[in-house]
């Protein structure tokens, strides 16, 4: 396994591999999830690069940058098993380096849901992973289903602007008692931790209503607002039942729909989704 952190490196390390690559984008302190991408594109492709650097630009001022978990070490222990051909650890000045001023935005997408709470979350999201994707000149790369407005908007940047990979959405990874495993539940204490298991518990009520046959949208989001209130540590921020291709809100659910929703365990925010129809 290379480790490489400088991108003349790395550009000389990719010209070297032939066939082709599977590319997992991480922020590090990496989990069971993160395991499960690397170990999927190693088995899809004949070599797999990862990626770990936390962007400071998807952060907002008031946000966890600074407290965010990092651990090198411990990443790079849990991926040499795994046959990684290379990680490559760029540094803050390597991706934005002086006087930098190029962005890549996507419109429509971004403005609801994660983007009307975090405002110039996915415009950082969009650009870094642009940035990566020119980097490591991938054949496919892989992302999770738990960031599904993530997905969706990269998604949509790689048809946009022709990248040409493709897109691989695995689902979420979860803890046995079905709380999506996320290298932020690290924050939460032992009585928030038990209080998280109520966004997979709402999901999955919402989930069982859809199944019997509800399909008015706002009855969907009412079952999840009566779990989440029930979580005496749980602060709902918001829950949505949108069409899984434009992220708008529905009246009814006719077609694939996204239930989403963010929460506040204490200080800690988490998110979560399943996908429907």
């Amino acid at each position: 396994m290379k480790i490489i952190s400088s991108l003349s490196d790395l550009r000389a390390t990719r010209l070297s591999l032939d066939g082709t690559v599977g590319l997992v984008p991480t922020m590090g302190y990496l989990h069971e999830g993160h395991l499960s991408l690397v170990s999927r594109a190693k088995a899809e492709n004949k070599h797999a690069i990862v990626t770990i650097f936390v962007n400071p630009t998807q952060f907002g001022a008031n946000e966890d940058l600074s407290k965010y978990p990092r651990d090198l070490e411990r990443d790079l222990s849990l991926l040499r098993p795994l046959g990684v051909d290379v990680v490559w650890t760029p540094t803050a000045e390597i991706m934005y380096p002086p006087v930098y001023q190029t962005w890549v935005e996507v419109e429509a997408l971004t403005s609801p849901l994660e983007g009307a709470m975090r405002p110039g979350h996915f415009r950082g999201v969009t650009t870094v992973v642009a940035k990566l994707f020119n980097a490591t000149q991938p054949t496919k790369a892989y992302f999770g289903q738990k960031d599904a407005q993530q997905a969706a908007v990269i998604r949509r940047m790689v048809t946009d602007l022709n990248f040409p990979l493709e897109m691989v959405i695995c689902p979420t990874t979860r803890e046995a008692d079905g709380l999506a495993m996320s290298s932020r539940n690290k924050y939460l204490s032992e009585a928030e931790r038990k209080g998280a298991t109520v966004l997979f518990r709402a999901l999955s009520a919402a989930k069982e209503l859809y199944e019997g046959g509800e399909r008015n949208a706002e009855a969907l989001r009412g079952k999840m607002k009566e779990v989440l209130v029930s979580e005496p540590l749980a602060q709902m921020q918001y829950v949505s039942c949108a069409d899984y291709d434009t992220l708008q809100e529905l009246d009814v659910v006719t077609g694939k729909a996204l239930f989403s929703m963010a929460v506040y365990l204490g200080k800690t925010r988490l998110i979560d989704n399943f996908v429907l129809g």
